[in-house]
């Protein structure tokens, strides 16, 4: 035999043959199935309660038709119950007595909560398609086994029954808040967890916030007539009523009845006070804006100079992200600070006009970023607090007329001192299970909005601008995802984004370039920078010349595999040869016969270098 390996044929039985191809089609479906094509479930409720406003309880009913449109043939379901976290016990108790930061309007409030004001919810009945279910409760959601699996774009209709006690407000939902706001009622009824490419997403409420299917929804709230009803949807006339719904007075035991249509939401949220007023101002869009707000002297006026910043709000976001799509939106005092809901907020109204106006910014611009474009507020919270921070503070600096260059440096302060703080974790931990409510609220709020900052340092603000618009396009009314949005980003700047999307929300790398040397000839010089952060990122560079002259270079990041456009605004910029992130220096060349006296990374100050005092290098 010669030196060559010898390899013994293979003999292929029927068998063997028979096994192979089951194999390949199994592959075969395995891919199809990581290509599918987006879809998304859908629901559709019909909801009547009655309230029992002395004893903070009420009873409902609920029709819900489920369409699966997953591939995916489902033999269970699962419904969350929010208001059972307020019990002492619960995990929102314990996390909050646990945590080393616990948020102040929690501490240890539930862990004292009487039987007469925790909260729960509490089903007595579920069927599907008329036959009885059999389901457990485990802490704040109800699991259920189907009889009948729903086959892949099929319905099938659940029907429940439930009581409930309204808790006391702790947190966002509650009756009795610190203004004296009766029912504050968000996340009130057994909602449907959401089922997406990903599996179910059932969640317990420990602390953060919601995902779940869109869908439309018919909600009639039977309550003491001397009660005013807000909350999302209007009626299904389109006409104008009491209170801009369609109202109907029944005299029969001195209940009111307000009925609700809210077409393609993905939640449903009302609060009631008997002292509420309610006044609207038309936008200029024809937006119906609806303010409700206590009768107490001390706020009236800040409410009503409200209005008008509301509506400049409204029409800032419809420029710059896309066009709202709803007839009505409400601005309502209650719940515990500031929190967005379907077509519309509860904020808390005592409040200095400035503070009024920003945490109204804020929770109005969370209608296009979570709301339209539905992220998964658990696995990417990022995505939601941190893109409202970035527009509400881009509107604020327009409509108050800041005149701030960079309206985020608040932004790019928290973020870092969080990421020089060794506390830092990446931002694909899920929002309930960071180590710290700190670390979580400046990972989401202010490195998500450095996220779209500096996002616009690397691509361009007019491509920012663009991508903004484009992703409002391709993806409201869906449940983007942070690839969704970053490919959306790619295809409008022909740049290169996976490194940038990677390294900023999947790890905790930094960004730290210095300046390293400055070497001068007779007519050329040589500017030598350094990376000394694990995260690489294309660099402005000021070069300050001895006669008082500027000129900016531009050096992109290789794999960018592009570049952002230059000479905006009729600054001069060269451009010059890429920067692999592998080489830890580059040498820049300057040979135009000037002397140098200053050099600058970053002047914009829009990168977020961690460390800026090796930023500058002044020539002695």
């Amino acid at each position: 035999m010669s030196g060559r390996n010898f390899i013994k044929p293979t003999v292929y039985t029927m068998k063997t043959l028979f096994n192979l191809a089951i194999a390949l089609c199994f592959l075969g479906n395995v891919i199809a199935q990581n290509n599918t094509s987006y879809w998304q479930q859908h629901v559709d409720y019909k909801m009547t309660i009655n309230v029992d406003e002395k004893n903070n309880q009420y009873s409902g009913k609920q029709t819900l038709v489920y369409t699966n449109n997953s591939p995916d043939v489902l033999d269970r379901v699962f419904y969350h119950l929010y208001f059972n976290a307020f019990q002492p016990g619960s995990e929102m108790d314990v996390r909050s007595l646990t945590i080393e930061d616990p948020d102040r309007r929690v501490g240890d409030r539930i862990s004292k909560l009487a039987p007469s004001e925790i909260g729960y919810i509490r089903p007595s009945k579920l069927t599907q398609d008329g036959k009885k279910l059999a389901y457990e409760v485990v802490g704040t959601v109800l699991e259920v086994r189907l009889n009948a699996p729903i086959q892949p774009g099929a319905s099938t209709t659940f029907k429940m029954v439930w009581d409930a006690q309204v808790p006391l407000q702790v947190r966002r939902s509650g009756r009795d808040n610190a203004e004296g706001v009766r029912f504050s009622m968000t996340q009130w009824y057994p909602k449907m967890a959401e089922y997406d490419f990903q599996g179910w997403h059932a969640d317990p409420y420990i602390g953060r916030e919601f995902h779940s299917p869109w869908g439309d929804f018919d909600v009639t709230i039977n309550i003491d007539k001397q009660y005013i009803v807000a909350g999302t949807g209007y009626n299904k006339t389109n006409v104008m009523g009491e209170n801009g719904y369609k109202s109907v007075m029944h005299a029969r035991r001195g209940k009111k009845s307000w009925n609700f249509i809210a077409p393609n939401v993905h939640d449903f949220t009302w609060a009631a006070d008997k002292d509420y007023i309610h006044e609207q101002y038309l936008a200029d869009n024809g937006t119906t804006l609806n303010f409700y707000f206590k009768n107490n002297p001390d706020i009236l006026e800040n409410w009503k100079n409200l209005q008008p910043k509301t509506a400049e709000m409204l029409a800032y976001f419809n420029e710059n992200i896309g066009m709202y799509p709803y007839k009505q939106y409400s601005v309502i005092q209650g719940g515990d600070g500031g929190m967005e809901y379907a077509m519309c907020t509860l904020i808390t109204g005592n409040r200095k006009f400035g503070s009024l106006v920003g945490v109204t910014a804020h929770e109005l611009a969370h209608t296009w970023f979570q709301f339209l474009m539905a992220t998964n507020e658990g696995k990417h919270e990022w995505m939601d607090e941190g893109f409202t921070s970035y527009i509400s503070d881009e509107a604020m600096n327009l409509i108050n007329q800041e005149g701030a260059k960079n309206p985020h440096t608040g932004s790019y302060r928290g973020y870092t001192f969080l990421a020089n703080s060794g506390k830092e974790e990446p931002q694909t931990t899920h929002a309930d299970r960071y180590a710290s409510n700190r670390a979580y609220g400046i990972t989401a709020y202010s490195k998500g909005a450095v996220f779209l900052s500096q996002l616009g340092y690397v691509i361009g603000k007019s491509n920012l601008d663009k991508t903004l618009k484009q992703y409002f396009t391709d993806w409201s009314f869906k449940h983007p995802t942070p690839n969704d949005f970053i490919r959306v980003a790619e295809k409008v700047s022909a740049i290169e984004l996976d490194w940038y999307l990677m390294d900023w929300t999947q790890t905790t790398k930094t960004i730290d370039y210095a300046v390293k040397t400055v070497t001068q000839a007779e007519k050329t010089a040589s500017i030598t920078l350094s990376r000394l952060g694990e995260m690489g990122m294309p660099i402005d560079l000021d070069v300050t010349y001895e006669d008082g002259s500027k000129e900016q270079f531009y050096i992109p990041l290789q794999m960018m595999r592009g570049e952002k456009p230059l000479g905006i605004k009729g600054e001069k910029t060269t451009l010059e040869k890429d920067w692999a992130w592998a080489y830890p220096t580059y040498t820049l060349k300057v040979e135009n016969g000037k002397k140098i006296a200053r050099v600058e990374i970053d002047a914009s100050q829009t990168m977020a270098d961690i460390n800026r005092e090796n930023n500058t290098y002044t020539v002695k």
